[in-house]
């Protein structure tokens, strides 16, 4: 079976660099969840696109950094994961993180949804944060990553 990750932009002019290393990083999370690549796609947008996502899927009425739609069957991860980068950088000054890592976090998070994560209360919310932490971890350490040499 075919299995990959794509990136793609709607609504908005944005390039993801490095892709090559996040693909490796992205498998490398689904392989330690115990599970399999099908496909996922990443989806960058602004706020508007990801809010009319979330009014007509979700009925919810307010801007989010991130949806993932699953489409995994058994252990085969399968997805699409919109993250709008508007939500992303306001966030990464809230959060005083860098813009980079913050992208990187948001891309993880939904990953981890993908591999079977919840962050539907607040012990799921903390478990999601701790993972997300390890994710961004194993990027730093196993991949080589630096965020000063990192671009997006």
């Amino acid at each position: 079976m075919h299995s990959a990750i794509s990136y793609n932009a709607e609504n908005i002019s944005f390039n993801l660099k490095n892709k090559r290393i996040l693909t490796d990083w992205i498998k490398e999370i689904i392989k330690r969840e115990g599970k399999n690549l099908a496909i996922v796609s990443f989806i960058f947008c602004d706020d508007a696109f990801l809010l009319r996502l979330n009014k007509k899927f979700l009925n919810h009425d307010t801007y989010t950094d991130i949806i993932t739609f699953d489409y995994c069957k058994d252990n085969l991860i399968s997805g699409d994961i919109f993250i709008s980068i508007e939500r992303v950088r306001e966030n990464a000054v809230k959060f005083s993180q860098p813009f980079k890592e913050e992208v990187c976090r948001v891309m993880c998070h939904g990953v981890l949804h993908l591999v079977g994560f919840s962050d539907k209360n607040i012990r799921k919310r903390l478990d999601m944060r701790a993972k997300e932490d390890e994710c961004i971890l194993i990027l730093k350490e196993k991949f080589t990553f630096h965020v000063k040499q990192f671009n997006v």
